[in-house]
């Protein structure tokens, strides 16, 4: 079972490739097998490939990403987080996401699971 740390490790390295936007160093994060859902519960993406298909898309999306975690609860083998992604768009429009996320990891350090919760009403653009 992965320590307090590693989880708190784990958060850190994600938020910082996802503010990167380096998709493969993104799904290199993530078992071969895992499970991604976001948003929870319509966005699923199983498998590395299929992860990779999903960030590579959101990146493309934008032309900035910031992910910055909130507070951090680790239990076990899960993080629980609370985000704030900030996004700038085409035009120069910033979008704003909060939501909370719950990760599974590994002994290794690597994201078996992770759903995000967010929908609409957490959504902001400026």
């Amino acid at each position: 079972m992965p320590t307090t740390e590693q989880l708190k490790e784990t958060i850190a390295r994600y938020a910082a490739v996802a503010s990167a936007r380096d998709a493969d160093a993104y799904a290199d994060l993530f078992t071969e097998d895992a499970v991604q859902v976001d948003p929870y519960p319509a966005g699923v993406h199983k498998g590395r490939d299929e992860i990779k298909a999903f960030i590579t898309q959101s990146f493309d999306a934008c032309e900035t990403m910031t992910f910055e975690p909130g507070e951090v609860r680790a239990v076990g083998d899960r993080a629980a987080i609370t985000f704030h992604i900030t996004l700038t768009l085409e035009g120069g429009v910033t979008m704003h996401i909060r939501g909370i996320e719950i990760f599974t990891v590994t002994d290794d350090g690597l994201i078996s699971a992770v759903d995000a919760y967010w929908g609409d009403a957490d959504v902001t653009m400026e």
